[in-house]
């Protein structure tokens, strides 16, 4: 495909490094500077500070969104109404209201449109569903999550302090993952309770967020998204009746990427013990562009779909608002 992108800054440039052998044709940012930069490092890709070039450009087939929150939702729902398929970074929009509009705009048009989930293709994920789906582990009893970070210099001072930029905090950010990768394992959500709090950093949004979902096949969620990790911490368990699932770090700071399967033996006890270890580079970012090209040629939903993203904005919605932090209604 050819492939325009809109918003330059870290995750545009991931985003670029991970179309293979698509074509970046357009850059945009609202710094031209950061859209020229990106689009210098690709043979034939021109640069704007205009998104709507980029969406308006007849040989743009499809449009990545990295913009920060407050212009997720409107540049994909533009990119959407011109026909282009999109792939929009999480959380695609500031809250459920904000995203409806694209859903029935996708709905309407027939392009295909994904939510920016990756960690659903990292390996280890992508090993462990399959061992999940063909009952490796059993009856799904609960999930547990955990995943954090400790910050920076200044955090507070970035546009995801700012609950009108952000829309929220850290359950917005990291903890979207959480929630996303919960009900790809344990199905759709049928009631939310928990705990938002600011603990450590002087911003408006909240820096940990402590979350329980009742899933609607009787099985519970139970998650932890922190800014105050001083170790980065990736942690993600699925507990079967026979079995468990573990899935531990991310690479890089995150440690290195590990599945372990426990598997119960009939005398109970300690279990069966194997684990896989995932080395090199993160490669869910190119898989799961992979994943979106198939989708938009076979005419497919894809796997962390619109209503994956609305799914998941009802979850975080629904905390903020009996926290009293619901920046955006």
């Amino acid at each position: 495909m050819n492939v325009g992108i809109i918003g330059c800054g870290l995750m545009g440039h991931k985003r670029a490094e991970a179309l293979g052998d698509h074509q970046l044709l357009a850059c945009a940012d609202v710094d031209p500077e950061r859209a020229r930069q990106l689009a210098s490092k690709y043979a034939g890709a021109t640069s704007t500070g205009d998104p709507r070039r980029v969406i308006d450009d007849p040989q743009v087939e499809a449009v990545i969104v990295a913009t920060p929150h407050d212009s997720l939702a409107a540049n994909a729902l533009a990119a959407l109404e011109a026909g282009k398929h999109v792939l929009v970074e999480k959380p695609a929009a500031r809250s459920p209201a904000e995203l409806a509009p694209l859903l029935e705009a996708a709905t309407r048009t027939g392009v295909i449109a994904k939510v920016g989930f990756n960690h659903r293709f990292h390996p280890a994920f992508q090993r462990a569903h399959q061992m999940f789906a063909a009952g490796g582990i059993g009856e799904l009893m609960y999930v547990r999550g955990r995943y954090g970070h400790g910050g920076r210099p200044g955090y507070e001072r970035e546009w995801r302090a700012d609950p009108q930029l952000s829309g929220g905090g850290e359950l917005l950010d990291q903890g979207s993952h959480l929630i996303d990768l919960a009900r790809w394992f344990a199905g759709d959500v049928s009631e939310v309770s928990g705990q938002v709090g600011t603990f450590f950093w002087p911003m408006q949004v909240e820096d940990n967020a402590f979350v329980c979902l009742n899933m609607a096949g009787g099985t519970i969620a139970w998650l932890h998204a922190s800014w105050t990790e001083w170790k980065n911490l990736f942690s993600f368990e699925i507990f079967g009746r026979v079995g468990k699932l573990q899935i531990d770090g991310l690479g890089g700071s995150y440690g290195p990427e590990r599945l372990t399967y426990y598997r119960m033996l009939p005398e109970m006890g300690p279990p069966e013990t194997t684990s896989w270890e995932f080395v090199g580079a993160d490669r869910s970012w190119r898989d799961e562009f992979d994943h979106f090209a198939e989708c938009v040629r076979l005419g497919l939903q894809p796997s962390g779909s619109l209503h994956d993203g609305l799914a998941n904005l009802e979850v975080v919605h629904t905390l903020y608002q009996r926290s009293g932090r619901d920046h955006h209604a």
